[in-house]
């Protein structure tokens, strides 16, 4: 296979199955994983492609009448901010939330529908599984969001900072879902079956 035929058949594939990890099709086109990369990376710069941790994912192009909101608070939402966290549906489609408190409340709705979580490293600016991500709450840096405010990032060590210089407690995913849910009084009693 040549490699413009290698890369028709990625961009078919990245259209139909709108995620795909690098390692997988370096192992279907029997290339390396750079080869991989190498192939997608215009695709990134035309912004028909996005990185994601491992990966890469097919990014929708909006309707010319949709609206450019969050999917949980409805705020209008900056699709390019380092705030925004992106839900990727089992059906393969994708939600975006203005910040990760509404991305975890939003989470937290959809539970099983959910296949992948994805938010941007608050420094960095990098796309990183929420699922592995840092979280600092309860920061002094405000960011004119959601509240209570919770940044992300990649590695714990860069959050730990974060929390030094801006106060705030590092949290893991599960820990940062729980006090989300916890401040905003969604956490139900056991013998409650209110919502």
């Amino acid at each position: 296979m040549s490699p413009e035929e290698r890369k028709t058949e990625i961009r078919k594939l990245i259209e139909e199955e709108k995620t795909l990890k690098i390692s997988d099709l370096s192992e279907r086109f029997n290339v390396s994983e750079m080869t991989i990369h190498r192939d997608v990376k215009p695709w990134i710069k035309e912004g028909i492609v996005k990185k994601t941790f491992g990966g890469i994912m097919f990014v929708e192009e909006a309707k010319p009448n949709a609206q450019k909101c969050c999917s949980y608070c409805y705020k209008s939402t900056d699709h390019n901010s380092k705030l925004t966290y992106q839900l990727i549906l089992d059906n393969n489609q994708i939600e975006v939330t203005c910040c990760s408190h509404c991305g975890m409340l939003r989470h937290d709705q959809l539970g099983d529908k959910v296949s992948q979580a994805l938010c941007y490293d608050f420094l960095t600016n990098i796309t990183v599984s929420a699922k592995m991500a840092w979280f600092v709450m309860d920061t002094t840096l405000q960011m004119n969001c959601c509240e209570p405010q919770i940044l992300s990032f990649s590695k714990k060590d860069h959050a730990d900072r974060f929390a030094r210089g801006f106060e705030g407690k590092v949290l893991s995913f599960e820990e940062a879902m729980q006090k989300l849910k916890s401040e905003m009084g969604l956490v139900s009693s056991c013998c409650s079956n209110h919502h």
